[in-house]
């Protein structure tokens, strides 16, 4: 009571402490503003070069954090709070969460590298973390693919990172590679022209480079022909598709076979095994 009652032993309390929450409060308010601003600059600059939007909001929230948590840890300090403590405590804290998101820190850090390097965009028909499919979209810690069945396959980030990637819509051109067997019998320069024809009518095959028509291999049961066109991207699956089926309709009318694998087996005569004995 005597000290409520006395000026002259509180009010230098009052003093002391009433400037210290005043201070504390001035480092936060304008450290938040100062940490505000410094974010926005980062953003600008970071979306000037180009870079990805999802990183570069990802990144900026992660320093707009990192910033007040300092600034907290600033005021905290003037309020005569022994910070030190707190430092190894968060410390603590973030290790042990480190360690129990080990998974999924590297699927964040595989996600940066995707978006960073840009391996494939959005839209692209790609082979990696163990599916196929339309790319939907890449975040930070997943990519999501749509099959050409139309399911819907979410694949961790580190998986894609970890393994190859083929990315079939990487090239404005691609290859089809198509082999065409006939039997022995069957003559060959006829079989050459017919498939020549069949690749030289269709107005979406490329003129350069040049398509091959060649005899690739001599088989066990058929001479096997490698027929490669060069065509769009966006036209592979149809010209595959079609130009199988044109080729087997002007096989069967022009009497070329398309053989299949069999093998011929030669049993000996009773008399014959008689004989030997």
């Amino acid at each position: 009571m005597e000290l409520l009652t006395n000026p002259d032993q509180w009010m230098p309390l009052a003093i002391k402490y009433g400037t210290a929450l005043l201070l504390a409060f001035v480092i936060f308010y304008v450290g938040r503003m100062v940490v505000g601003r410094i974010v926005k600059v980062i953003h600008r600059v970071m979306l000037a070069r180009n870079m990805d939007e999802t990183l570069v909001n990802f990144i900026c929230s992660i320093l707009r954090w990192v910033g007040l948590l300092f600034v907290a840890i600033a005021a905290l300090s003037q309020l005569g709070v022994d910070t030190t403590s707190l430092v190894a405590l968060l410390g603590a804290a973030g290790l042990a969460i480190g360690l129990s998101l080990q998974s999924s820190l590297g699927n964040f850090a595989a996600g940066v590298m995707l978006i960073i390097f840009k391996p494939f965009q959005k839209g692209d028909f790609v082979e990696a973390g163990g599916a196929m499919g339309v790319v939907e979209s890449v975040s930070i810690f997943t990519t999501v693919m749509t099959t050409p069945d139309n399911k819907e396959i979410i694949v961790p980030n580190g998986a894609i990172i970890g393994g190859n990637i083929t990315n079939f819509s990487a090239r404005p051109t691609r290859r089809v590679d198509m082999v065409f067997g006939i039997a022995y019998e069957d003559d060959l320069r006829k079989a050459k022209k017919i498939l020549e024809d069949v690749v030289g009518a269709d107005e979406r095959v490329l003129a350069e480079p040049a398509p091959v028509v060649t005899v690739g291999e001599l088989g066990d049961s058929s001479v096997n022909f490698l027929v490669r066109p060069w065509v769009k991207a966006e036209d592979y699956w149809a010209v595959l598709w079609d130009t199988t089926e044109t080729v087997k309709l002007r096989f069967d009318a022009e009497g070329i076979s398309i053989p299949f694998p069999q093998m011929d087996i030669h049993m000996p005569r009773p008399a014959e095994n008689a004989e030997a004995a």
